[in-house]
């Protein structure tokens, strides 16, 4: 099976569901400057984001890191994230289940 979408066309702000119902979960987030999303968790998942275009302090746990157009970035969910715009940006985010340790 073979989903497609096009980013822009994608309603839902800030976050808009990418191909709702699937995994990984995939949402384009995207930000006017200055503006943030609220310090949260994604228990058992892997994250990855990647910025499209403007820049992003993203806040993982006591770390900041600035993000900006191409960067990509790969944590886990368990850790405690929070993006915030320094101006109008979009990021691609998949959260894919964390694979069972055996």
């Amino acid at each position: 099976m073979t989903e497609r979408a096009h980013l822009p066309d994608l309603d839902g702000t800030p976050h808009a569901n990418v191909f709702p119902e699937s995994e990984p979960k995939t949402v384009r987030l995207t930000l006017d400057a200055g503006e943030g999303v609220a310090p949260h968790r994604h228990p058992g998942r892997s994250v990855v984001l990647y910025v499209l275009d403007g820049s992003i302090e993203l806040g993982l746990d006591d770390e900041t890191h600035s993000l900006g157009r191409g960067d990509i970035v790969r944590f886990d969910g368990d850790r405690e994230i929070a993006p915030l715009a320094n101006e109008a940006s979009t990021a691609l985010v998949v959260l894919a289940p964390t694979a069972d340790e055996g």
